[in-house]
């Protein structure tokens, strides 16, 4: 195995376009270390995109959203009162991602990357409206954060691209998230369904929702269908049906040793009404 420790992006998106075999780049290392321990992935290279400047940095943007490096953690998230206090869902989710010890060491892009439909910090991200910096062999692109999952274990990107950054857009006013999961354990378990909403509360109702589902697909879903039952009303009982309706039919989950996919749909229907009435509660603090 070769191990490298590029300066730059464009040094790590050239390392990883001329290897030839299997190539994978390390930010906190949870996924990566575990896999070549198991042995279920043994790199040929193994770029460490670690001492590049920056990938511990969270930045204010021009605009007024979030800049958040590759490299930085959990823990230092959760550590962070602006990004809390402006975008909770988001924090929630990456919260929720393995032990203490974990949070120490586990990013939001690395979780992004590997793949998992029930990656938690991902619908959170989804439902924010999220969107990564991408550099490659053939220059930078950004594209929303729902376009990276391309299937259990699998990405969108192209060979030798990776993550430069994750962005958040400017919270604004009257804005509220959440995320919620559900696991068969109280804590350190893999998500059975998972649900995050973000939305926009103007005094009397919402007008704008983004609703993402986890763990019930290939990949994290976005719902436009469960956002728009949400959208221009007061959240009341109706609408609170008609979002877990829409979220239980976008649902497209298996039965595995954890859940059928009938418990699947049932919950993930629970959890986005849930979730939905914290952000609207989050929202409305936010609005005074």
């Amino acid at each position: 195995m070769r191990y490298h420790t590029p300066r730059s992006f464009e040094d790590a998106a050239a390392i990883a376009a001329a290897g030839g075999g299997t190539t994978r780049f390390l930010a906190g290392g949870t996924d990566v270390l575990v896999q070549m321990r198991a042995r279920t992935a043994q790199p040929d290279d193994l770029i460490d995109l670690k001492h590049i400047p920056g990938v511990k940095d969270i930045a204010r943007t021009p605009e007024g959203g979030w800049q958040i490096g590759i490299a930085v953690s959990g823990a230092e998230l959760g550590r962070h009162a602006g990004l809390c206090a402006d975008w909770p869902g988001v924090v929630e989710g990456m919260r929720l991602v393995g032990s203490t010890q974990v949070q120490g060491r586990a990013t939001l892009a690395g979780n992004l990357c590997n793949g998992s439909p029930a990656a938690d910090s991902v619908p959170g991200m989804v439902a924010a409206g999220a969107e990564v910096v991408v550099i490659g062999p053939k220059g930078q692109r950004r594209l929303a954060v729902e376009a990276i999952p391309a299937g259990p274990g699998r990405t969108g990107l192209e060979k030798g691209e990776g993550i430069s950054a994750i962005h958040l857009p400017p919270r604004g006013t009257g804005g509220g998230g959440a995320h919620l999961r559900f696991i068969p354990r109280t804590e350190m378990d893999i998500a059975v369904a998972g649900a995050a909403v973000n939305l926009r509360w103007d005094g009397a109702r919402i007008t704008e929702a983004r609703v993402a589902l986890g763990a019930v697909a290939p990949t994290v879903l976005l719902v436009p269908e469960a956002a728009a039952a949400i959208v221009g009303g007061a959240l009341d009982e109706a609408a609170l049906a008609a979002l877990a309706a829409a979220a239980e039919a976008a649902a497209r989950p298996i039965d595995d040793k954890r859940g059928t996919a009938a418990f699947r749909k049932d919950v993930v229907g629970v959890l986005a009404r849930r979730a939905a009435l914290i952000a609207l509660t989050r929202a409305k603090g936010a609005a005074k």
